[in-house]
């Protein structure tokens, strides 16, 4: 739950007086309305009766079915809240990522929407902004456990991370809808788009760590386990370096091979995602296989 400002803290106590509730329960509320956009939120407090869920201009549900006064308790206290977070919004609200929860050995994690915006009435969080800077402002942002995704649509980037170092992958013409984690088998990360299902580790690797990944083509980028350890990039058998070239067959021979990789560094290089030296050093190596 994050920190609330002294402005928040400040409207969560008039909240409180105004309906007669806790300030822990305003506090509750005012996180899940925050957590649903403004527009929608998924609670569970005892001075709400236990779990519901209100939507806008929408059906207030509550435990306690025929308890109207506390639907329409709910529902008041909730546009209150909404009101005061469009006031208080300093990014514009923004998606985020679902996932469904299936049953099986291979069920989906549920995964927890996270804000891609910012509001007055919070404490901003030092931690949030864990993908490079160019990027940008995200268009959702989501979290599992110790898995962040951030999505930037306009980009066509999409930036993960186990807690550790940051993946971008492009995501090409996919429009992204939902990101989940395959619990079983391969454990595989999932995306949503426009064409269905598609795995995290068909995309282009863009970066690692801000760096150019191994292979400028494709990359498996990170796949948790169960205890979501960090991605760790795979290392050629002879054991050089990820960047060094290879002596087991994996680097380009041909020249038709060559050719393709400069011209996928060259564009690259273009985008800004290397220097001119690095391109100039990799162009070298890869002639000298000529």
């Amino acid at each position: 739950m994050p920190n609330l400002s002294p402005t928040g803290q400040q409207i969560v106590q008039s909240l409180a007086n105004r309906y007669g509730l806790s300030t822990d329960a305003v506090t509750h509320m005012l996180t899940a309305v925050y957590y649903g956009n403004g527009s929608m939120a998924q609670f569970n407090h005892p001075e709400f009766c236990g779990s519901g869920q209100w939507m806008r201009g929408g059906m207030t549900m509550v435990s306690d079915l025929f308890n109207n006064n506390l639907k329409s308790l709910v529902d008041n206290l909730c546009n209150d809240i909404a009101n005061e977070l469009a006031n208080h919004q300093t990014t514009p609200f923004s998606g985020s990522f679902q996932s469904q929860s299936q049953g099986g050995m291979n069920s989906q994690a549920q995964a927890s929407g996270q804000m891609g915006s910012a509001n007055s009435l919070f404490v901003p969080d030092p931690t949030t902004n864990w993908w490079p800077r160019e990027l940008g402002t995200p268009t959702s942002l989501g979290s599992q456990n110790s898995l962040r995704y951030a999505y930037f649509a306009d980009k066509h980037r999409l930036a993960v991370t186990t807690g550790g170092t940051p993946w971008v992958y492009d995501t090409l013409d996919h429009q992204i809808g939902g990101f989940s984690q395959q619990q079983g088998g391969g454990q595989s990360i999932l995306l949503t788009s426009q064409y269905g299902t598609v795995d995290l580790s068909t995309l282009p690797v863009i970066s690692r760590d801000g760096t150019l990944p191994a292979s400028p083509s494709m990359s498996t980028g990170p796949a948790p386990t169960q205890s979501h350890a960090a991605p760790v990039e795979s290392q050629p058998s002879n054991g050089s370096t990820p960047n060094a070239p290879s002596d087991s067959g994996t680097a380009p021979q041909s020249r038709e091979d060559v050719i393709e990789t400069l011209e996928r560094l060259g564009a690259l290089k273009e985008k800004g995602y290397i220097t001119d030296e690095e391109f100039a050093n990799k162009k070298s190596e890869l002639l000298a296989r000529l």
